[in-house]
């Protein structure tokens, strides 16, 4: 069995680091054409398109991602780049990693966290959405048996926290809560039209946003030991899920919550 993606092209956001990073190197390895955006790291991305094989296959876009219009903007760069787009991952977001307390959150932190995590991710989507309605279908010969042509996939990056929440980050629970409604209601409008809408949920992953709390013993012990597993993911382990949302062989999901967690979001 292949997880192909060839003649594909892939948008990534927060492709520079981390789950990203990891995303990006596993779409190019199935034969993705992959564009991947990044906020400041321009050495990490630069080193990555090299790594990947070059801008004719690998492109880096700089964009800041905090409003629906960024989001517009990134979308129509990306289709500027390499002419279509099959699948978009919305991988980029914030957590403020200081404890915050809601009665004194400073109503700019709120904003902040829902401009990335919620508003740019409104923009891309719907930009993404009305490209993928308007190209035509990229043929796919990777399976034999596929009988109805699926136009895109849409996929968010969520959290455990946006299914049990967690305290002190309400901003950040809040903003992945609504990637859980925003699957499901578009899951009904798209799949009927060939674009299939799906979410990965994370929990902790050992990345650069989250190595401070890892590397504490005190703040990193609650953490790891509502883990079933005993110990944070890598990002390869959440690459690889995202890919398979995005083959043929998933042609039948959709709206679903994919919780990649070590079983974390059973517990606690």
């Amino acid at each position: 069995m292949q997880l192909s993606l060839a003649n594909k092209v892939v948008l990534i956001t927060g492709g520079s680091r981390g789950i990203g990073a990891a995303t990006v190197r596993v779409f190019r390895s199935a034969g993705a054409r992959v564009i991947f955006s990044y906020r400041a790291a321009s050495a990490q991305a630069d080193a990555l398109v090299a790594e990947c094989g070059g801008p004719d296959v690998c492109s880096a876009i700089q964009q800041e991602l905090a409003s629906a219009e960024d989001g517009q903007a990134l979308v129509a760069a990306a289709v500027s780049a390499f002419g279509r787009l099959d699948a978009v991952i919305l991988n980029h977001g914030v957590w403020p990693p200081h404890d915050q307390p809601i009665d004194t959150m400073p109503s700019s932190q709120w904003r902040s966290t829902l401009g990335i995590n919620l508003e740019s991710v409104f923009g891309i989507t719907q930009a993404a959405a009305a490209q993928m309605l308007k190209q035509p279908v990229a043929a796919d010969d990777s399976v034999s048996w596929k009988t109805s042509p699926t136009r895109g996939h849409i996929l968010f990056v969520a959290s455990t926290a946006a299914q049990r929440g967690e305290a002190f980050h309400a901003d950040y629970a809040a903003s992945k809560g609504a990637l859980l409604s925003l699957t499901k209601s578009l899951s009904s409008e798209l799949a009927p039209k060939g674009i299939l809408v799906n979410c990965v949920a994370p929990g902790w992953v050992r990345t650069e946003m989250s190595a401070s709390t890892l590397a504490d013993p005190i703040l990193s012990k609650p953490a790891l030991s509502l883990i079933p597993l005993g110990r944070p993911a890598e990002p390869e382990e959440i690459a690889g899920p995202l890919l398979f949302l995005c083959t043929p062989w998933a042609g039948f999901v959709s709206g679903e919550i994919f919780n990649v967690n070590g079983g974390a979001v059973l517990v606690g």
